[in-house]
């Protein structure tokens, strides 16, 4: 019996010593997203967005300069880059990418919006990825930025490219990282939509992704489209930038609308043959989460699209190619930056 009681009082304990470090790992991931970014309202509900980059930092709600200063700042500097996130993400995520395709240091100008459902942005009715493409373009009129790049990783992909379709005179080229572009019926994508399935289930509570996340981490980048091997490979920088990912989407609860969402709206498809951006398409052929079909298809589809292909890095392709990703990415912007800046300075 004393041994009994012995083994229900470790028991207890152990799941006290959990429980307070999981309180204290979200209060730290609640401190974290809370009063960095700012919120405007628009006709499609409020747009959480961060800014950084170009002469400016980080620009967060609390700093001294005024709407009107940022947005003479935003005319000045350039070129700008519309971050757009992947699932699981939200302002923070697209800061994440930043700093990795484009640079912690990086001169170029950024902004990073949290997508419909994510943290602070609304979730509208009725919301597709056109209405996304349309929020950017709110969002973008509302910080005095005429015309950007954009960078868009994994299920940031769909809006992305529909902002480049229909707002073809605001997006100087576009750079598509382990993104979605279109539904398949390859034997593949069954078992990559099971995971998408499992991943947005996860994300409906705080302590299942958490517990998840640390107890089963390896399972869980599988769950994300990164084989063992590849896990295994990583290297200190590459796991460092790796976790940050998968310890940056705590908390999931402000996310998990914005999860629903991404599960069931309607991808691009063929619509992506309106796009005329200079696009660049970085993915890995085993990518286990966004099939490497994705990256055939808008190569087949956009014309004058450029795709590099990467033989292992699964999902996290930004993290085991993150050097040839920023440079690549980088050159591709800079390049049709200046040639478009180039056009537009014509008589």
């Amino acid at each position: 019996m004393r041994v009994l009681i012995g083994a229900l009082a470790l028991l207890g304990a152990c799941a006290g010593a959990l429980a307070l470090v999981y309180r204290q790992d979200m209060a730290r991931a609640y401190e974290r997203i809370g009063e960095r970014s700012r919120v405007i309202a628009s006709p499609l509900g409020d747009i959480e967005y961060l800014e950084g980059g170009g002469a400016t930092g980080v620009m967060g709600a609390h700093d001294a300069s005024s709407a009107t200063q940022s947005n003479e700042s935003a005319r000045s500097v350039g070129p700008a880059v519309l971050v757009v996130h992947g699932s699981g993400g939200g302002y923070d995520q697209g800061e994440l990418l930043a700093h990795a395709a484009l640079g912690r240091n990086t001169a170029l100008r950024w902004v990073a919006p949290s997508r419909f459902g994510y943290l602070r942005s609304a979730l509208p009715a009725g919301a597709t990825f056109d209405t996304q493409a349309q929020a950017f373009a709110h969002l973008l009129n509302h910080l005095g930025i005429e015309q950007v790049a954009v960078v868009a990783l994994s299920h940031g992909g769909p809006s992305a490219l529909l902002f480049a379709a229909l707002y073809p005179d605001r997006v100087s080229s576009l750079t598509l990282i382990s993104a979605g572009v279109a539904t398949s019926a390859v034997a593949d994508q069954a078992e990559a939509h099971r995971k998408g399935s499992a991943l947005m289930a996860i994300f409906q509570q705080d302590w299942r992704y958490w517990a998840m996340t640390h107890a089963l981490r390896g399972w869980f980048l599988e769950l994300m489209g990164v084989s063992a091997e590849v896990a295994a490979g990583l290297t200190p920088a590459q796991k460092q930038l790796a976790d940050e990912v998968i310890d940056f989407m705590n908390p999931v609860s402000p996310r998990a609308a914005g999860t629903v969402f991404d599960n069931r709206a309607a991808m691009p498809n063929e619509r992506i043959a309106a796009i005329r951006a200079p696009t660049l398409i970085l993915h890995a052929r085993d990518d286990g989460l966004q099939l490497f079909h994705n990256a055939e298809f808008a190569a087949g589809h956009i014309a004058g699209a450029r795709l590099v292909s990467f033989e292992r890095g699964g999902h996290l392709l930004l993290a085991v190619e993150q050097a040839a990703v920023q440079a690549k990415t980088v050159a591709h912007i800079r390049a049709h930056f200046d040639a478009a800046t180039t056009e537009r300075a014509r008589p």
